[in-house]
């Protein structure tokens, strides 16, 4: 059983949700990250989803845009972050994906790119812009190197569709309830309900966990989804937001880090 599959099947015997935790790499400084992690795993983080940074991040809001302005000036490459994963896995089992886009994978070439994830311990690997029909080698090389491939859903996407994606799926279906870019809402609407309700009736009967992100920044809006079916709650800008906001002032950059984390994890039990 590969990781992330490890890490849910041994919540669901806790009854417990996954917290995924997601923070663009190399923000503000490649030397930060996997001291950020740290913090976040010690707040009650289940899964590390690392943010690989790139110029034309077409999927994130503004929170993240300027994260990723900081780590590209600070000299964040691919390869850096998955050296930086490759050292938090030495001090940790959590899972660790990648979230990156389909021009810096295809620079360095899938093939090249899987090897050196799976040297680097790398668990799953998501890439928004990239569609399953152009999937299949991407999919292959993945499955070669132990890989998960993860893929998203949207509230536009349809029944065909979604069934097509699952099977392209592994580890866990990323689902976007909320149309527009990653950043924080002010509560969770009752369209996002409904596709979490329906979204969980067709991703039960492969038993692939559905992890739910994009808006999704408060204690409740985490116990929303878990009550409504989800397996996850994916965190992003709202972690972001606090390293912005402490850039100068590390120690209680990763205060406020671990605080926030362990109070959306409480949410998930």
């Amino acid at each position: 059983m590969r990781n992330i599959a490890s890490t849910f099947s041994r919540l669901r015997l806790k009854k417990e949700g996954a917290l995924i935790a997601y923070v663009t790499a190399g923000d503000p400084k490649p030397s930060y990250t996997p001291q950020i992690v740290e913090s976040l795993i010690a707040g009650g983080a289940d899964i590390i989803e690392l943010g690989v940074p790139f110029s034309d991040p077409i999927a994130d809001g503004p929170t993240i845009q300027a994260a990723t302005v900081r780590a590209l000036n600070a000299g964040t490459k691919p390869k850096m972050v998955l050296e930086m994963a490759k050292k938090i896995k030495m001090e940790t089992d959590t899972p660790i994906v990648l979230l990156t886009y389909l021009n810096p994978v295809f620079r360095i070439g899938f093939k090249k790119f899987f090897e050196y994830a799976n040297a680097c311990k790398v668990d799953g690997v998501i890439i928004p812009d990239l569609p399953i029909e152009e999937a299949s080698e991407y999919k292959q090389l993945a499955e070669a190197n132990d890989i998960d491939t993860i893929f998203l859903a949207a509230p536009s996407t349809s029944d065909k569709r979604l069934q097509d994606i699952i099977e392209y799926t592994s580890g866990f279906l990323y689902l976007i309830t909320v149309f527009g870019v990653t950043g924080a809402r002010a509560k969770i609407q009752n369209l996002s309900i409904r596709l979490i309700r329906k979204t969980v009736q067709m991703t039960q009967k492969t038993r692939l966990p559905l992890a739910v992100g994009f808006g999704i920044s408060k204690p409740t809006h985490v116990k929303t989804v878990i009550e409504n079916g989800a397996e996850a709650a994916i965190v992003g800008s709202g972690f972001v937001r606090l390293i912005e906001e402490n850039l100068a002032e590390k120690k209680k950059m990763h205060e406020t880090l671990k605080e926030y984390a362990s109070a959306l994890k409480k949410a998930t039990l």
